[in-house]
């Protein structure tokens, strides 16, 4: 017999994307919602269990109602010509009328109940122009006007608030010591 067509709606649908750079946690969030009239039950599992940390991995979601996951990717050292492996699966079944224990419920569960969604895990990195916040400066686009040669945006660098408070504490304190000599 095969197996069901899966019930709950997954946004997205086939596959997770972990926006870098990778050096801090980085979430990305997955919608599992339940458009029939029966309570669902899922759990979320995943090829590379030590890399994320899934919440809530399990749990019912009530007949016309929607959840959200989300899903941590863990710090790592980020190389781009490695293809990312990792995949996940949210199983799925309908609740049975008694479900007080989860995990009895998913032992007790027979194969040909359960549906599955999978979904791939895509890394990407922000291009050059789309960082922010280096070193107090930041970037942002200018359109140069009259010379069609250079109608092209010109990326220029503004200066972000951390950069114009170590500026004013500076001038702050040059004025202070040229007044305080002043003064004696």
């Amino acid at each position: 017999m095969a197996r069901p067509e899966q019930l709950l709606v997954l946004e997205p649908p086939n596959e997770l994307k972990f926006r870098g750079p990778f050096t801090d946690v980085v979430t990305t969030n997955l919608k599992l919602s339940n458009p029939s009239d029966k309570n669902i039950c899922f759990k979320v599992k995943t090829t590379a269990p030590r890399r994320y940390c899934v919440r809530p991995n399990s749990g019912v979601i009530d007949a016309g109602t929607s959840i959200n996951v989300s899903v941590m990717l863990q710090p790592f050292d980020y190389d781009p010509n490695e293809k990312s492996k990792h995949k996940f699966m949210v199983q799925s079944m309908v609740a049975p009328a008694d479900c007080q224990d989860m995990e009895a419920v998913w032992k007790e569960a027979k194969p040909d109940d359960l549906m599955d969604s999978k979904l791939r895990c895509v890394f990407e990195m922000p291009s050059e122009n789309e960082k922010t916040e280096d070193d107090g400066l930041r970037m942002r686009r200018v359109p140069q006007l009259g010379n069609p040669i250079l109608s092209k945006n010109v990326m220029i660098k503004e200066e972000g608030p951390a950069t114009r408070m170590i500026a004013m504490v500076v001038l702050f304190f040059i004025l202070g010591t040229i007044v305080g000599k002043l003064v004696l």
